[in-house]
């Protein structure tokens, strides 16, 4: 890392499955993460509960004394559904409200195994960062080539001219939990000249007209 710029991650946000995985490498993987956090001094955002790799990832964190934050639709709560917070909880109105929290209080992202909600929440903060309503870094932690077919396809469409180099450079991968932190650490926001422009604010009434082709 030497002689390179590195940003200061106060809150890690993790998207990862309600379930553990076929493979026991995903739970080992999600508790090591945990512990790299830990260690590192990062408290934890995530989506809220004790099941699957959510837990494993939540309780890692706590037995390394870091704060953990979880972000829970109230629907999720009726009848214990997900299981009780690690630290403390939010409960918010709607998947859209939990997922802008999100994006406020953490400095970067992290994907682990999981499954639509997990892809959803990822490509949702990637195109967020394309379109320069935030500039933080966002990594997959590849367990297993469990991304695999994912990072393939999206070169795919940056082949096919669907998604720009520069969009590209927004995921970032690695396959061990330290090296994927480092990445993020590093990662210097490149903003699409003309994408950044566009006015984000609630109280603007009209975004700036741009005359570009939008690869979204």
């Amino acid at each position: 890392m030497e002689g390179v710029s590195v940003r200061k991650i106060k809150k890690n946000c993790v998207f990862c499955g309600a379930n553990s995985g076929k493979d026991v490498a995903f739970v080992n993987a999600a508790f090591h993460l945990g512990e790299v956090l830990g260690k590192r001094k990062i408290d934890l955002v995530y989506g809220g509960g004790k099941l699957g790799l959510m837990g494993c990832v939540s309780t890692a964190v706590t037995q390394h004394e870091r704060q953990v934050l979880g972000i829970i639709p109230s629907a999720f709560t009726v009848n214990n559904l997900v299981g009780e917070t690690c630290g403390k909880e939010i409960k918010v109105a709607t998947m859209q409200e939990r997922l802008v929290m999100m994006m406020e209080l953490s400095d970067a992202f992290i994907a682990l195994p999981g499954g639509f909600g997990t892809l959803e929440e990822l490509f949702q903060m990637i195109s967020w960062a394309q379109l320069s309503i935030h500039n933080k870094p966002i990594g997959v932690l590849n367990i297993n080539g469990f991304f695999n077919g994912l990072l393939s396809f999206v070169d795919h469409a940056v082949k096919q001219e669907f998604i720009t180099p520069r969009a590209r450079k927004i995921l970032i991968s690695a396959t061990i939990a330290d090296e994927l932190v480092d990445k993020l650490q590093a990662f210097r926001f490149e903003p699409d000249p003309a994408l950044s422009k566009l006015k984000w604010s609630p109280s603007s009434s009209q975004k700036e007209k741009l005359d570009l082709t939008l690869r979204l």
